[in-house]
C-alpha cells in the first residue's frame, strides 16, 4: 500500500470478515515469543545501542518480525506510520500541532540471529567503549531509517560514514594526503613560473651593453 489514499483508508477500514488489521511496520505486531534466554544473551548490546542513539529513539528491542535484515524501525501502535509520516511532512499546509502527538516515537528491533549483529555484540563484549561500535550503531541506524521509510536527518552526516567506511574497505589511511592533491603541489613547486624581476634582468643588462655601444 504505497499510494497516499491508502493510509487514509486503512485508518477506517479497521477489519475484514471478522479479522483485524495489523500494520507489520507498527509495534505491537505478536508472532513467536522470545526466549529469556535471548533476552538476556543480547541485554548489553541493546543498552550500548540505547546510549549511543539517545533521544532518536525510545526503545531498543529484539525483533520478532525480522528475517534478513539486521534491524528495522517502527513506529507505535497508534501513531503515524512512516508512510503516512512522510505524507504529511510534505503538505504544504498542515497542521503543526498535529504532528506533535501523531509523530510516534521510534523503536529500533534488531535481528539477533544476522551475522552483523552477532559481530557487533561480540565486539561489544569485549569493549563496549570501543569508538567502532559507535560509528557501526550510527550507521545501521541510518540505513534503518532509509529501508524503512524514513527521511535521514543529517545526510552529510551519513555520506561521512559512508565514505570513512569505503577508506576502510580500500585500506586508505587518513592521514595521508590525496594523491591528486600531493601531485597538484608537486608539480607546481616544481613548474612554478620566474619571478617578474628575474625576467627583467636580462632586459636591464641587454639596455646597459646598448648603451655602451652607443
Amino acid at each position: 500500500m504505497t499510494d497516499p489514499i491508502d493510509e487514509y483508508a486503512m485508518q477506517q477500514l479497521k477489519e475484514f470478515e471478522g479479522k483485524k488489521f495489523v500494520c507489520v511496520t507498527k509495534d505491537g505486531l505478536k508472532l513467536d515469543e522470545i526466549s529469556e534466554d535471548e533476552k538476556k544473551r543480547n541485554e548489553t548490546l541493546i543498552e550500548v545501542i540505547k546510549d549511543i542513539l539517545g533521544a532518536r529513539v525510545e526503545k531498543v528491542q529484539i525483533s520478532q518480525r525480522l528475517a534478513d535484515s539486521p534491524c528495522v524501525i517502527v513506529t507505535g501502535e497508534y501513531g503515524w506510520s512512516a508512510n503516512m509520516e512522510r505524507i504529511m511532512k510534505a503538505q504544504a499546509l498542515r497542521d503543526a500541532s498535529m504532528s506533535t502527538y501523531m509523530v510516534s516515537k521510534k523503536t529500533l528491533e534488531i535481528n539477533p540471529n544476522h551475522k552483523i549483529v552477532s559481530a557487533l555484540n561480540g565486539l561489544i563484549a569485549k569493549d563496549k567503549n570501543d569508538k567502532t561500535v559507535k560509528e557501526l550503531v550510527l550507521l545501521l541506524w541510518d540505513t534503518s531509517l532509509l529501508t524503512s521509510g524514513f527521511s535521514l536527518d543529517d545526510p552529510a552526516a551519513f555520506a561521512g560514514r559512508i565514505h570513512r567506511m569505503i577508506k576502510l574497505g580500500l585500506s586508505i589511511d587518513d592521514s595521508t594526503p590525496d594523491a591528486p592533491a600531493a601531485a597538484a603541489t608537486k608539480t607546481g613547486d616544481n613548474d612554478m613560473p620566474p619571478l617578474e624581476e628575474d625576467k627583467a634582468t636580462p632586459a636591464a643588462a641587454g639596455d646597459s651593453k646598448m648603451e655602451e655601444v652607443d
